[in-house]
């Protein structure tokens, strides 16, 4: 009867003692993605002199276009594993006045091939 009590009491005791750390350890959490996913592979597409069409295409819309800033377009992928830290990755696509590719920043680097001719 002794033992029984001990086999109750000490797991309880651990669990008071550690909190709900562990226990928050125990729940599931889904991954949770929001905004654009990009690949290094679609970036590497954009070309220099691109109209926004093109880059639309290739990109997909982006997250942001500030309203005094339509030239300037934001690609945000926010991604947060289960108990992991968040994830954020950020491109920042800009175009000249005529809506023509002129800078690629950010995680993810212009290919070598940005400023060779479209075809």
């Amino acid at each position: 009867m002794q033992l029984k009590k001990w086999l109750i009491a000490v797991p309880l005791a651990m669990t008071m003692l550690t909190g709900c750390s562990l226990l928050e350890k125990l729940v599931y959490r889904i991954d949770i993605n929001q905004g654009n996913y990009v690949e290094q592979t679609a970036v590497d597409q954009l070309k220099f002199g691109m109209t926004k069409e093109q880059v639309r295409y290739v990109m997909g819309s982006p997250m942001l276009v500030e309203n005094g800033y339509p030239d300037t377009w934001y690609y945000i992928y926010h991604h947060t594993e289960g108990h992991h830290d968040s994830i954020q990755k950020n491109l920042i696509v800009n175009f000249n006045g005529d809506g023509q590719l002129v800078n690629v920043v950010g995680d993810f680097p212009a290919s070598n091939d940005f400023f060779e001719s479209i075809n």
